[in-house]
């Protein structure tokens, strides 16, 4: 039998770790003296009291979580931490609708990066802080964060885990659970630490470095800028974001085995340089187009093609320049990468590159058995032999993804939205990329959009932010007959 406490009690335990977490744009509306000092304030009673209440209702739930529970609690979990991420959006006015605060939030909970709004520059300063803060904490996952802090969750966890992660990259590194999860969340403190001294160092302002660290270590892309990081003109300070968008894109795991062997740790792993090959591919042809086609000089055309190349393999979605006004090739590499994504482990989205690594593995085997009928070869990835189950979880994960695409896609045509714009708009949301081509572009945003176009956006990020399967296993009688 399943039991909905267990997944009340997380779900209470998230709130109160927003509610917390809303005191920091508070304090940053307080300073400022602006007009979101009392939305922010009812939001965190709303938040923290909701939450109270429900961990307090259910202090004598077993919280041995079951597989089964796992993909629930998980599943209400993102579910409830959209809804209570909106409040202050919709308290504070900005926003006009009920549809449009629960997209801005959802793109900000499962690092997104769309947006419906046009004047970005205009948000009072608490909202812009609140919008990067729901990116951080999305990040790492709410659920893998309550994990971390919460250690009495005991064996249960593992369970929490896994129905979060990909399926090739949940092994456990460490023994425990909440050992793992604590390394995560040191290794994220650490990179965020960094990257924002980074960007002190070369001029950026503090309140713009912090804006920015949140979102780029995130994978999740809002800015404080309407021309996003183009607006500094800081070449300096564009190499350090794409230093760590690609760091933020990498599987954690190998941070952490970093810090124990070494730069091997690196370029031992499949996955790992193919992830730094497509990079390298994408960029050599958006440069050379862009070269031919767009800017006058290469050292122009290689600027702005290896950031954004960089920004849509990791799903972050900052931009230096409008790439919808780019040649039909490049914006073409650009929409294929936007499937890709980058590493398993990490804060990013789409399919993932591991996963593309099995099925180029998965297409040469069945090449090489079609000319050498009777030879035995195993599928392997950084030298252990893949189980069959891994590779179907694999293809069907695979098909799921696109398959939705494809019907989202579709949907959205029916809303009279033009080709370009369903096909890169449904791709970005459910990739977790953020900016698409055609009206929802990286200047434009998704404000235009029909409302319920809208709605079809933000189950794709949900879906795609909990990799498909955590929401889609819940549609199945089969999943609650047990």
């Amino acid at each position: 039998m399943i039991r909905i406490a267990v997944a009340m009690r997380i779900a209470g335990m998230i709130n109160i770790i927003l509610a917390v977490a809303m005191l920091l744009p508070l304090l940053v509306a307080l300073i400022y003296g602006e007009a979101d000092i009392y939305p922010f304030l009812i939001s965190i009673i709303v938040t923290g009291g909701s939450g109270l209440i429900l961990f307090l209702a259910t202090t004598r739930v077993n919280m041995d979580v079951s597989h089964r529970e796992g993909f629930i609690v998980v599943a209400i979990s993102w579910i409830n931490a959209v809804f209570f991420s909106s409040l202050p959006y919709l308290l504070s006015g900005v926003v006009p609708s009920v549809v449009d605060a629960m997209f801005e939030a959802t793109s900000g909970i499962t690092t997104t990066g769309a947006t419906i709004f046009t004047d970005i520059e205009g948000l009072p300063s608490g909202l812009l802080v609140w919008r990067s803060v729901t990116h951080w904490l999305g990040g790492m996952g709410i659920v893998v964060l309550s994990v971390a802090v919460m250690p009495f969750l005991g064996v249960g966890g593992m369970q929490l885990y896994k129905a979060e992660a990909s399926s090739i990259s949940g092994e456990k590194f460490v023994p425990r659970i909440q050992e793992m999860a604590k390394i995560l969340v040191l290794i994220y403190l650490f990179l965020s630490f960094v990257m924002m001294t980074m960007l002190l160092i070369s001029g950026m302002p503090l309140f713009d470095a912090f804006i920015h660290t949140v979102g780029c270590i995130s994978t999740g892309g809002f800015s404080m800028k309407n021309a996003s990081i183009g607006a500094y003109g800081n070449i300096n300070a564009e190499w350090i974001i794409i230093i760590f968008m690609i760091l933020g894109a990498t599987n954690f795991a190998l941070h952490y085995d970093f810090y124990r062997m070494g730069i091997k740790a690196y370029v031992k792993n499949e996955e790992f340089r193919f992830y730094v090959f497509i990079m390298v591919v994408a960029t050599i042809l958006v440069t050379m187009n862009l070269w031919v086609e767009y800017y006058d000089g290469v050292a122009s055309a290689f600027r702005y093609a290896f950031f954004q190349v960089v920004s849509i393999t990791t799903t972050t979605g900052y931009t230096t320049a409008d790439f919808s006004l780019w040649p039909f090739f490049s914006q073409l590499v650009l929409l294929v990468l936007m499937f890709i994504g980058g590493s398993a482990g990490s804060t990013t989205g789409a399919i993932k590159c591991v996963r593309v690594v099995v099925l180029l593995k998965l297409l040469y085997k069945e090449v090489y058995r079609l000319i050498h009928p009777h030879a035995v070869t195993p599928v392997k990835l950084n030298g252990r032999v893949i189980p069959p189950e891994i590779m179907r979880s694999v293809a069907g994960f695979t098909f799921l993804f696109f398959l939705v695409f494809v019907l989202s896609a579709g949907v959205l045509a029916m809303f009279g939205l033009d080709l370009v714009t369903s096909i890169s708009a449904a791709a970005a949301t459910l990739g977790n990329v953020g900016p698409a081509l055609g009206m929802v572009g990286p200047v434009v945003g998704y404000g235009e959009m029909p409302d319920g176009a809208k709605w079809i956006l933000i189950l794709n990020m949900i879906l795609g932010r909990l990799e498909i399967y955590t929401l889609v296993i819940l549609l199945f009688p089969a999943f609650w007959r047990g």
